[in-house]
């Protein structure tokens, strides 16, 4: 199955670059995956985990860097995981493209993959499209978060003063060093159908207002 989608972070392509070839660096933004081994030849270990009701599905995978043009800034990558019980698996193949977009960076992915076993339901009725776009909005947002709180200088002594008296937590991007959190299928399934009904009343309110029109 192949996969077009794009992304906008509101960061210079440079920062951004920057962030998405960190790959320890952006894995805490995928629901579910963490990064257990970064090998010298450029490939790393890790797992992803999966939460459908009360069972938990658990994957070994690794991610390897195949190329890397920071000339055209484009990033390939390929992934392959396995499911720790033998109940099938998925590999992929991310091409990653970064273009100016006025002072923000617009991100082209094209993926290219298989998926095998329990996660192949999702390939049902559109849904690993729907399932991708929602991953891929939140992998934006935790992105954007994540070049932003890197580039803020430490506040002033009296801001941090001020901030702690009103009881505000200052904001800090994610953190490898943190235990990864299961991918909720369920949570994450209710999501994507709020979002098809979204579209259809979107769409239907348009075909009234072309109605009256």
């Amino acid at each position: 199955m192949r996969l077009e989608q794009s992304f906008t972070v509101a960061a210079p392509i440079g920062d951004v670059w920057e962030a998405l070839i960190d790959v320890q660096r952006v894995a805490p933004c995928l629901p579910g995956a963490e990064i257990t081994e970064a090998g010298e030849d450029g490939t790393y270990h890790g797992t992803f985990t999966v939460k459908v009701g009360p069972t938990t599905a658990a994957y070994n995978g690794t991610l390897r860097l195949e190329e890397l043009d920071e000339a055209s800034r484009t990033a390939v990558m390929a992934a392959r995981g396995t499911d720790r019980r033998g109940q099938g698996g998925a590999t992929a193949t991310i091409r990653s493209t970064l273009r100016e977009a006025g002072d923000a960076t617009t991100v082209d992915v094209v993926t290219d993959f298989t998926i095998t076993g329990r996660l192949a339901r999702f390939g049902r009725g559109g849904m690993i499209e729907d399932v991708s776009r929602r991953l891929l909005r939140d992998f934006a947002a935790c992105l954007q978060e994540s070049i932003g709180a890197r580039g803020e200088r430490p506040p002033a002594p009296e801001a941090t003063a001020n901030a702690s008296l009103a009881g505000a937590t200052p904001a800090s991007p994610p953190s490898s060093a943190q235990p990864a959190k299961p991918l909720n299928v369920r949570r994450l399934a209710v999501a994507v159908v709020g979002d098809r009904i979204k579209r259809v009343w979107t769409a239907f309110g348009r075909w009234l207002r072309s109605r009256r029109g």
